[in-house]
């Protein structure tokens, strides 16, 4: 067989190691197989290449998990430790594919698959500088070396390789051969392909390059590792600086650029690729492992700044504390940000624990969905009036997170101030099956503990739920009742059919008012919807809200369900909250109510709404008497009396059924039907006796002193 015209040639135009002596006979060789090669050669070489099958331009590539916007949260090695993601050629800057083909294959669009004129130029500079002077090698060539791993530094490695470059042009276009060589070459470490390349070097994608960076991914795959700039930056200027003055010779760059190009710094570190939405990402990639591009519905921005929110917010609150995020938008159940915990790689806080699938306790966050079907059932109304009094259920007896209880309250208040007892009972009409029941029409399946039947206990955190599941009921809430699939995955599906509704829309609509605050219904405040809630033993720290377009989730613990004594949703969730729907862009107005909404005072409702009905409720109302919850007796109150400018006392009563008489030193002041709250003008300062009688006649009396 005549020697190979390539054996003179290296792979990476000029870094060969083979001794003079080897040039030289390879140098001999390459004007020998020109001189004698003849018709014979040539017939034979066709033939060869003719038996030859193409090879293979498919590589795995690096599965790459995108967000909505088509950003890089997440990205994967491929199965050696390699960096290969995949390349996309019309994603590729122009302008460096220009240069690429300027340096490395002039006649790349016109050649099949070698370039005589180039083979033959190496092999005369070879033969009379006796070093190599300029490469032969063909992109087709390197592509045939890349994807084949082929060691091409003898002769009869290189023939071989000009033989599978002539197979390969037969079967594939320029064009596939171009994408082939953008996603195969070599880049330093373990970085293959261009797109790598700009990602670890300049920490962006390849689509827009400078000149100066289009010439070092030019340069650096000539000498990938002699020439990687955070080991060796001198080597990596020279060698780009070199591409960019030939560049300039050959017309493919100004000279004013090149020169500009010529002034910048190479980068001397580095960089990691994305990390966002870890847990995230991995869930996606386990329910399609073969997917090469997966995208989710996360918005990359928000979910790097609210990443950065919970481990700041994480170190302040304390050691070993960790925090879950979530944000979805109320009209398509998209999750626009995931962050699972306070730093992926925090072991001290179990970062790798996604928080937003872990299952914990509620606390008071169910408290609106008991109310909500309380309302939508018509067995309450926000202003029907229930009893927080000391009350066992069963044996199951709840108190208040701060051991008082305000009596007589509407259930605005009780919702408002989450208060338990007036919530157990509602809960008790309503069923705790039945809450459970309508969870699963929102897809949230609550976890009761061994398996027991839903109880009471339900309604304080005694269930089993995610934030996830909590976002996906708030949404629904949010939505007027109307439950929505939580989507991650973009190209994910909802249900041929809507599910049946959480709640009706007045219903929604009553709580949203509620957790809104009094007057966000009415005048249409921008006001963000809020509940939070706290686990027995300071375990969990919750805070849920919506307005007119998010939903956002917090939670605050320990992974490991230690408790954290002080932890309290309002106290550390609710900021993260409120910090999180500024990252997100700020507030949106809340929807209007729907129509059919009934605006009543107590006294105004119908009969049966204006009490809590059933067995208990009607017990508790009856047993309960008045109570002064204000002032205490025995209390000096400093009204201004010796200011010359006195103020009003302040009078609240507490259990009992209206109407309230109020009494001072026995004479009478006022009489209030259903109202709780009275201001009383003391006539001088001293000693006063102030009595309440209710409805029923009972009383009770206090002496303060006011000054």
């Amino acid at each position: 067989m005549v020697a190979s015209p390539a054996a003179l040639l290296y792979s990476r135009g000029g870094e060969g190691t083979l001794k003079k002596r080897h040039l030289l006979i390879a140098s001999v060789a390459l004007v020998l197989s020109l001189a004698a090669a003849g018709a014979v050669a040539v017939v034979q070489v066709r033939a060869l290449v003719d038996a030859t099958p193409p090879v293979d331009l498919f590589a795995p590539t690096s599965q790459v998990v995108t967000g909505r916007n088509g950003d890089i949260l997440r990205a994967y090695t491929v199965g050696n430790g390699l960096w290969r993601l995949p390349v996309d050629p019309a994603r590729v800057d122009p302008s460096y594919v220009r240069l690429l083909i300027a340096t490395e294959d002039r006649r790349f669009r016109e050649h099949d698959g070698v370039d005589p004129q180039a083979l033959l130029r190496a092999g005369w500079q070879l033969l009379t500088h006796g070093r190599i002077v300029s490469g032969g090698s063909t992109l087709t060539m390197q592509v045939v070396r890349l994807s084949e791993r082929l060691h091409t530094r003898s002769p009869s490695g290189k023939f071989g390789q000009i033989v599978k470059a002539l197979a390969l042009e037969r079967f594939a276009g320029k064009d596939d051969i171009l994408a082939a060589y953008l996603g195969l070459a070599p880049f330093g470490g373990n970085l293959e392909g261009v797109r790598s390349a700009s990602l670890a070097w300049f920490g962006k994608e390849p689509a827009r390059l400078t000149p100066a960076e289009a010439a070092f991914l030019v340069a650096l795959p000539q000498a990938p590792e002699a020439r990687r700039p955070d080991r060796d930056p001198v080597a990596a200027k020279a060698a780009r600086d070199r591409i960019l003055l030939r560049a300039a010779e050959a017309g493919v760059l100004a000279r004013a650029d090149a020169e500009a190009a010529i002034a910048e710094p190479v980068p001397t570190r580095r960089r990691d690729f994305p990390i966002l939405a870890a847990q995230a990402a991995d869930r996606a990639v386990a329910s399609a492992p073969k997917a090469g591009d997966i995208r989710l519905s996360i918005d990359g921005k928000l979910q790097a700044s609210l990443e950065s929110l919970a481990a700041e917010r994480a170190s302040a609150i304390g050691p070993n504390v960790s925090v879950a995020i979530m944000v979805a938008e109320e009209a398509s159940g998209d999750v626009l940000a995931s962050v699972g915990s306070a730093g992926l790689f925090d072991a001290r806080r179990s970062g790798y624990v996604d928080m937003t699938r872990a299952v914990r306790s509620p606390g008071s966050t169910l408290k609106p969905f008991i109310y909500g079907l309380a309302f939508e059932a018509g067995i309450a109304h926000p202003e029907t009036l229930v009893e927080d009094r000391p009350t066992a259920f069963a044996g199951y007896t709840p108190n208040n997170f701060d051991k008082t209880f305000r009596g007589t309250v509407t259930v605005r208040q009780a919702l408002s101030d989450s208060l338990n007892v007036p919530a157990i009972q509602t809960l008790e009409l309503v069923g705790p099956a039945r809450l459970i029941s309508r969870f699963r029409r929102a897809g949230v399946e609550a976890r009761l503990p061994d398996m027991a039947p839903a109880n009471l206990a339900v309604g304080l955190g005694g269930v089993g739920l995610t934030l996830n599941d909590l976002t996906t009921l708030y949404t629904a809430l949010a939505r007027g009742g109307r439950p929505i699939a939580l989507r991650e995955r973009a190209d994910a599906v909802g249900p041929a059919e809507p599910p049946k509704p959480l709640m009706d829309e007045r219903a929604a609509a009553y709580v949203t008012g509620i957790l809104a605050g009094p007057l966000a219904a009415v005048r249409g405040d921008v006001r963000v919807a809020v509940k939070t809630g706290t686990s027995y033993g300071y375990r969990d720290a919750w805070a849920m809200g919506y307005d007119g377009r998010y939903v956002v989730g917090v939670w605050v613990g320990r992974p490991d369900g230690a408790p954290l004594p002080g932890l309290m949703g309002v106290d550390v969730a609710v900021p993260i909250l409120a910090d999180s729907f500024v990252r997100a862009g700020g507030t949106t107005r809340l929807p209007p109510d729907p129509p059919g909404l009934l605006r009543a005072s107590n006294a105004e409702l119908p009969p049966p709404l204006q009490r809590l009905r059933g067995a208990r409720a009607a017990v508790a109302q009856r047993d309960a008497g008045p109570e002064i919850a204000y002032p205490p007796t025995g209390a000096r109150v400093d009204l201004g009396f010796r200011a010359g400018a006195p103020q009003p006392l302040a009078l609240k009563v507490r259990n009992g059924k209206g109407p309230f008489t109020w009494f001072a030193d026995g004479a009478p002041v006022a009489r209030e039907p259903w109202a709780r709250q009275f201001s009383y003008f003391p006539t001088g300062a001293g000693f006063v006796t102030l009595s309440v009688v209710d409805g029923e006649g009972r009383a009770d009396r206090v002496t303060v002193f006011v000054e």
